[in-house]
């Protein structure tokens, strides 16, 4: 696989907006120092890295989302996924500087004290993307269902089985800490699969043969990939040597599908594999129309950072707050199902269709 192919494609997703938060009061007078000003807005955007296309188009979608209403963003990114000392400085910072409000992307639960302090100081916080363990660290979550994001993978990847024996690889974030969007994905897969989770909070406690909703099953191994291309490599390599019969890949994200695409290419093991992820970035919808990845969940990253930037504005102009999704605990900014395969009674797009809306 040409790496440049699927990493270097640029759009732009136009969004509109799925709440409303009342009126906007245009602001004058923002200044460079962030939050300082008396009638300056100022919003931190935290993400996980910028290595990762998904948190680009975050940072730009904010950007523009506060340009356009007078908000002062101020950004930081770790210096890789998981990389938490990084992001509590960026939060110790945001208390100091006096901003309204912070929208991260957590990189673990160690950040999540801090996510605390900066509330007791009056900050509104918004969690993007990943949810924390603590709920109380953040006033609300925008984010995919990452959940169903997982299970309509699963349920279109046990409908392309066609009742063969799935010999299952699963490739996910991390495997010396716990994430909320780590563990949805891998579990909504293995649910729409139908495959029984044990405890749905626990990744790799489910058993390793059975039945899923078509036929036989065999789990080769989790492995993780930190979620990026060598990563997603390696971890295939490792499940291949184990069992070199594997037909079935399910990533944590694109970048690892990526990688572990290149595995089974290198060891030709690529005939028949459904390699099943979730991203739906520019260059992910390119992978589905070669045939590199069967099926991934479209999310909408430069939706959420344009409604957290929106909302903490109308939050500190109008006072208004956002309000979860109905029947859920958190702003969900929506998912899509996008295969160029599609079965009866199983909702999806196409890799044309996705492309319109994607990012990256």
């Amino acid at each position: 696989m040409n790496r440049s192919r699927y990493g270097g494609l640029r759009r732009t997703l136009t969004a509109t907006s799925a709440l409303t938060f009342g009126a906007a009061i245009a602001l004058t007078g923002c200044s460079a120092e962030g939050g300082s000003g008396e009638d300056t807005v100022g919003v931190s955007l935290i993400v996980k890295t910028t290595t990762n296309p998904f948190f680009v188009s975050m940072q730009e979608g904010a950007e523009a989302a506060a340009e356009e209403i007078g908000v002062e963003l101020t950004f930081a990114a770790g210096r890789q996924d998981g990389d938490e000392d990084t992001q509590i400085q960026a939060i110790e910072n945001a208390i100091s500087r006096g901003d309204k409000g912070i929208l991260i992307t957590p990189n673990g639960p160690g950040v999540e004290d801090a996510l605390t302090r900066a509330r007791d100081a009056g900050l509104y916080v918004i969690a993007l993307d990943t949810p924390p363990s603590d709920p109380e660290s953040v006033d609300i979550t925008f984010a995919t269902d990452n959940f169903l994001a997982g299970q309509r993978i699963g349920e279109w990847t046990a409908a392309q089985l066609g009742g063969e024996r799935a010999v299952i690889a699963m490739i996910d974030l991390f495997d010396d800490k716990v994430v909320s969007v780590d563990v949805q994905r891998d579990q909504g897969f293995l649910d729409g699969m139908g495959i029984d989770l044990a405890d749905a909070e626990v990744i790799g406690d489910e058993a390793a043969t059975g039945q899923y909703s078509g036929g036989e099953y065999e789990i080769v191994g989790h492995e993780a990939s930190d979620g990026a291309e060598d990563g997603g490599r390696t971890a295939a390599e490792n499940l291949l040597s184990i069992n070199p019969d594997i037909n079935v890949v399910y990533t944590i994200n694109e970048p690892a599908a990526y990688g572990a695409y290149e595995a089974f290419d290198a060891a030709s093991a690529t005939e028949d594999l459904i390699v099943a992820s979730v991203d739906g970035g520019c260059a992910g919808v390119t992978a589905v129309t070669d045939g590199v990845i069967s099926a991934t969940s479209q999310q909408y990253p430069v939706r959420m950072a344009e409604l957290g930037v929106e909302a903490i504005h109308a939050l500190a102009t109008t006072g208004e707050a956002p309000e979860a999704s109905e029947g859920l605990d958190f702003f969900n900014t929506g998912v899509e199902l996008v295969t160029d395969q599609p079965h009866e009674g199983i909702e999806s797009i196409t890799s044309t269709e996705a492309g319109d809306v994607c990012w990256g």
